[in-house]
């Protein structure tokens, strides 16, 4: 294996956006995503990985982004080969987050219908922080792909 130096070069400006937005999104994932305001007790808040748990899939695609962006930043390229080109296998693990997350923030956690109980649940500022992430983080890979294929 070729010896690790650290270079900024190594990364494209689609990398150095989808490392970025990815590592917000894993941060994203802690704060509050959901609000929820219950009759007696007030308002609470819950995370996203606390609301949703397809989300720990969010998590972990994320800290595969961001290894793979800091190897890519010290070798290059992968001392090792994978499966798919990395180009293919970033889109399909972006475009994975972006809809997972979409998913999270349109299904809100629990209702609290089945209880009778009148719980109002409405988004925290995590889930907007989040979505926002995954649509910037997601971009750079599904654009060029778009472009790719309509010629």
């Amino acid at each position: 294996m070729p010896a690790y130096r650290f270079n900024t070069a190594n990364l494209t400006q689609a990398d150095w956006i989808t490392g970025i937005a990815s590592f917000v999104l894993l941060i994203s994932l802690f704060l509050e995503w959901y609000t929820v305001n219950l009759p007696i007790v007030g308002s609470e808040g819950i995370s996203g990985l606390s609301g949703h748990g397809w989300l720990y899939v969010v998590f972990l695609l994320c800290l595969v982004i961001l290894v793979y962006e800091v190897m890519k930043l010290g070798w290059g390229k992968m001392p090792f080969n994978v499966p798919l080109n990395e180009e293919r296998a970033l889109l399909i693990i972006t475009v994975i987050n972006l809809v997972l997350v979409v998913l999270g923030f349109v299904f809100k956690a629990g209702t609290g219908a089945a209880v009778g109980i009148d719980i109002k649940i409405g988004w925290g500022f995590g889930a907007f922080v989040g979505l926002i992430a995954a649509v910037v983080a997601a971009a750079p890979q599904i654009v060029p792909a778009l472009q790719g294929r309509k010629k």
